[in-house]
């Protein structure tokens, strides 16, 4: 089935589809000044390691850290304005531990289990951004 491209006709009948081959990282953003919260977020309670950004992009203000063969980027934007629905997802080795880990430091863990077979929670970091951790298979 084709799938319009945004100019009002189907993107396969313009150009052959893009193939999309990783996902290189996800960004949420956090109000301004908030770096050393962030590292205490996503790197003391959830784990991720910090990677060091490219100046330009350092002078901007945010912190990255990996995730696995991914990155989560954590930008700085004014006016700050929470992600409810949008979120990254981890996929962790030990879900309880990490659950475990988010209630230890005063999150919130909201389990679900809308997909069959799949143990997940959500809970939102420091600033209100959706997070979802699932077991990894």
């Amino acid at each position: 089935m084709p799938v319009a491209d945004g100019s009002g006709g189907p993107a396969s009948e313009q150009r052959p589809p893009a193939r999309v081959v990783g996902l290189h990282h996800v960004q949420v953003v956090v109000p301004a000044g908030s770096e050393e919260r962030v590292r205490g977020y996503y790197g003391g309670v959830l784990g991720l390691p910090e990677i060091e950004q490219p100046p330009a992009i350092a002078a901007r203000g945010g912190v990255w850290f990996a995730a696995g063969e991914q990155e989560l980027h954590v930008g700085v934007e004014e006016p700050f304005r929470p992600a409810r629905k949008a979120h990254p997802c981890f996929l962790v080795a030990d879900l309880d531990a990490v659950a475990e880990a988010v209630e230890s430091a005063g999150g919130e863990v909201r389990w679900d289990e809308q997909i069959p077979g799949v143990r997940r929670f959500h809970t939102d970091d420091l600033f209100g951004n959706r997070v979802e951790v699932r077991q990894a298979d």
